[in-house]
């Protein structure tokens, strides 16, 4: 099939990769020309393991290609996929949806045949109505359908996530388009997919609905945590008891700093806003959100406690400052808040991270980035491992041993508290 798909942000990009992997036709498009000049030479914007490999593979093989042009590459195509950024309103829990409503201004300038427009950001219920207003005020409705596909991609397994989705969620209203997208997913039904078809409204809100329960059972744990933490027993314990449980599962069950990313800081806002435009009170999804905006302050605590408030001029080194591994996102990272705190109460900080130095640290003083782990642990008083890449799992402590004032304070529980105190230095963990 013909596909294209507008915006080569995370969603776009990857999903667009992938259904060129699978054998269509596609075309990412941006209005950004030097990320498609980029795109074209195989740089590629966003870090995501085994996608450069995939858009060098599929651009060679002219399965996929990028370009500028929305016009021509919506006359071109037969399912336009809209993956364009939704991010929280200014002052406000709403998203802000002018980015969609823009795309769909454009598609309906260039529609010469049946398309099928299909949702993919994450938007609020009813906003395919909408949509379909725009377009219907250029074209008629014979000549095209919208529908709600979510994505349900995690950042650092993506491709992964793509390929062996658990479920395929069409939103649709009419049978054509349906079976259409049936056939387009096919591939992935094959390998155990569940396709599930339902309203457009409905498919809508079940993005929302998974990332605010996703969102919720990170928040639950980190409130065990804090728990475990005056108790005095091992979190990671508790974990592992109601994981087990089939009606709660292992799976986001792990604590550590708050929740942060592209979607679940702005997608719980996002449902809680449309809970209020149908005058709806969703007390619990409120409640998640007040309680990891309070995590931060919990952790800054907790830094203090462990430096016995004696901050200024201490040298403290984060191990990784993403929200999470094997991704370059910073989005509501909890480094946005701890780094800059610890900066303003005057101690030295420098950080190491796998994806490279961030423009976000620039400008703080006694900020740096650090060229490797070692550089970035060596005199350090307080070594903070904030986000749990692999690089950082197979650190040898041993070969800092001589610092036996080294303070370990690991904010994802990689390490056993044991085997670290057993060297000589100080350890920490969360709900530990």
């Amino acid at each position: 099939m013909k596909l294209c798909m507008i915006g080569t942000g995370y969603v776009g990009l990857v999903s667009g990769v992938c259904f060129a992997d699978l054998g269509n036709d596609v075309i990412c498009v941006d209005k950004d020309i030097n990320k498609i000049d980029n795109l074209k030479k195989g740089i590629i914007p966003i870090y995501e393991p085994g996608l450069e490999e995939l858009v060098l593979k599929n651009y060679k093989n002219k399965r996929l290609n990028f370009s500028s042009n929305l016009k021509d590459s919506v006359k071109k195509s037969d399912i336009i996929f809209i993956c364009v950024g939704t991010p929280t309103k200014k002052n406000s829990n709403s998203a802000d949806l002018n980015q969609v409503y823009s795309a769909a201004k454009e598609i309906s300038k260039s529609i010469n045949k049946f398309k099928i427009i299909i949702n993919k950001s994450t938007v609020p219920v009813a906003t395919g109505d909408e949509v379909e207003k725009i377009i219907a005020k250029k074209v008629s409705r014979k000549f095209f359908s919208v529908v709600s596909n979510p994505e349900f991609l995690r950042e650092g397994e993506a491709i992964r996530d793509f390929i062996y989705p658990d479920r395929v969620v069409i939103g649709c209203n009419d049978e054509k388009s349906k079976k259409i997208l049936k056939n387009l997913y096919s591939p992935l039904v094959s390998k155990g997919a569940k396709f599930v078809s339902t309203n457009r409204r409905a498919a809508e809100l079940i993005k929302y609905a998974s990332n605010a329960f996703l969102a919720t059972k990170i928040t639950f744990i980190n409130e065990i945590a804090n728990l475990c933490e005056k108790i005095g027993i091992d979190v990671e314990d508790i974990s592992i008891g109601i994981g087990l449980d089939k009606r709660i599962g292992s799976r986001f069950l792990r604590a550590g700093p708050a929740y942060g990313g592209s979607c679940f800081p702005k997608d719980t806002k996002a449902i809680v806003s449309t809970a209020d435009k149908f005058k709806t009170n969703l007390s619990v999804i409120k409640s998640v959100i007040k309680s990891n905006e309070l995590r931060l302050n919990i952790l800054q605590k907790r830094v203090n406690s462990i430096l016995k408030n004696k901050i200024k001029n201490k040298k403290i080194s984060f191990l990784g400052v993403t929200f999470k591994a094997n991704t370059d996102d910073m989005r509501d990272s909890s480094s946005l808040k701890l780094i800059p705190y610890l900066s303003r109460r005057g101690a030295k900080v420098n950080y190491f991270d796998p994806t490279g130095p961030k423009k976000e640290f620039s400008k703080l003083n006694n900020v740096k980035f650090s060229k490797s782990i070692q550089d970035s642990i060596e005199r350090s008083d307080l070594i903070i491992i904030h986000t749990e890449w692999n690089d950082f799992k197979s650190i040898n402590f041993k070969k800092f041993s001589k610092n036996k004032k080294l303070i370990i304070y690991d904010m994802r529980n990689i390490f056993s508290p044991t085997k670290i105190k057993n060297l000589g230095f100080k350890y920490f963990g969360i709900g530990r």
